[in-house]
């Protein structure tokens, strides 16, 4: 893997990505309207309303995938140099899955305000913010000061995006097992921004218990070294081990390997729902879960297990939805618009085509939870939700929208 890795990188040219031009530069006049003298008239209709920058440049489909390196996949805090081939694949997945275009940028700086004016110097560039794999806390905050002091859509995907992914899985889960979704008792495990991410979201469909542990237990409200953002889920007192997990519905592994037991989900409900998300190695594996509770309905993060909770489900569609509204942000109304849309194609009959590509017949079941990512009616269906939610909710800037002409517009 290593070796093919780094070759598929370096070969036949370096990297992922490359420019390509979308207008004809083939004659003296259409160099003449590429740039001067023509280029001039466009600047002077944009300098009168800033709104026709959207009509002139590539703006309202470029995306800033942006990351300090601070907390780069499991790898940590490599380097703004390092995440370079990660904010390159993003910016491979955009354009792939969702016909974004996209610049990787990488900044050389920790300070969150020097970070936030760096990005709001730039913005001007671009249609929406991707931020990437940012270490929590600074990325909450980085996130909160850009949402608040730019009128395009930021998102910080590390966060929200398994939020959404993993909404929608609990969604078709409890579908499946007959719970209901506001009586769940919920075990997170792992309290970084993911995980804090996923805990609000949760609370945003009715789920009201929820127990989340760091890397010291259970937080509850009698320890004194949380965090603001800790002490959004600290429990009232102090539990064991085995009362956060006996008779839990859910448990949600955001963590590393090993920090969910086989004893953990011995104790928890019928049909318990298991999400060993750490990536590429789950907290635990599939058929260790299996090998104890038969019973269960399981995700990981890793793509040759079934149900796999992977971001590239959400952030492409989530930013084709936003821009093609000009949304100023991305809310909660438009995640959860997210989340349910990609909830309700999980349940609709599967397509031949990756039936084919997966070699068997996949239908709703708790081998199928989620859609597959070659599923080609997810830029359409999750796009389209996107979009009308920005608009429901005030956020977007187009004045008048149709959701069925945009989605057939846009649907492959």
């Amino acid at each position: 893997m290593k070796e093919k890795a780094l070759r598929y990188h370096s070969y036949p040219k370096p990297g992922k990505t490359e420019i390509c031009v979308s207008k004809e530069v083939d004659t003296q006049e259409e160099l003449s309207l590429a740039y001067t003298p023509g280029v001039a008239e466009p600047c002077l209709e944009i300098e009168k309303d800033p709104s026709k920058v959207y009509d002139y440049t590539s703006k309202g489909n470029l995306v800033a995938v942006i990351s300090n390196g601070t907390a780069v996949l499991g790898l940590g805090d490599i380097g703004a140099l390092a995440s370079k081939p990660v904010m390159e694949g993003k910016a491979v997945l955009f354009k792939k899955f969702a016909n974004i275009n996209s610049f990787d940028i990488e900044v050389n700086e920790k300070d969150v305000d020097k970070f936030c004016e760096t990005i709001k110097a730039i913005s001007p560039t671009f249609g929406g913010i991707n931020l990437e794999d940012i270490k929590a806390p600074e990325c909450f905050e980085i996130e909160r000061i850009l949402i608040e002091e730019l009128d395009i859509p930021v998102m910080h995907d590390d966060q929200h995006g398994t939020a959404v992914i993993s909404t929608a899985a609990i969604i078709n889960a409890t579908y499946l097992n007959s719970k209901d979704i506001k009586k769940l008792k919920v075990v997170i495990v792992g309290a970084g921004a993911a995980a804090i991410s996923c805990g609000r979201l949760y609370r945003q469909i009715g789920i009201e218990n929820i127990l989340m542990l760091d890397s010291k237990g259970l937080i509850h409200k009698n320890r004194d070294d949380l965090n603001t953002y800790k002490k959004e889920f600290a429990y009232q007192k102090h539990l064991s081990r085995e009362e956060i997990f006996k008779d839990a519905d859910v448990v949600l592994g955001l963590s590393r390997p090993g920090s969910i037991r086989l004893d953990d989900i011995s104790l928890m409900a019928r049909e318990p729902i298991v999400f060993t998300l750490a990536n590429p190695t789950p907290e635990l594996f599939p058929d260790e879960i299996k090998s104890i509770r038969d019973d269960a309905i399981i995700a990981t993060g890793r793509s040759d297990f079934s149900n796999q909770v992977n971001n590239v489900l959400g952030f492409p569609f989530i930013f084709r939805g936003a821009l093609d509204v000009r949304a100023k942000k991305i809310n909660t109304e438009m995640k959860l618009s997210a989340a349910k849309a990609l909830a309700d194609l999980a349940r609709k009959d599967v397509p031949d085509y990756i039936k084919d590509i997966y070699k068997t017949d996949l239908k709703f079941s708790k081998e199928y939870i989620i859609p597959s990512i070659f599923d080609k009616r997810l830029l359409g269906e999750v796009s389209s939700a996107v979009a009308k939610a920005a608009v429901d909710s005030g956020v977007a800037g187009v004045k008048e929208f149709d959701i069925n002409s945009y989605k057939h517009s846009i649907s492959i």
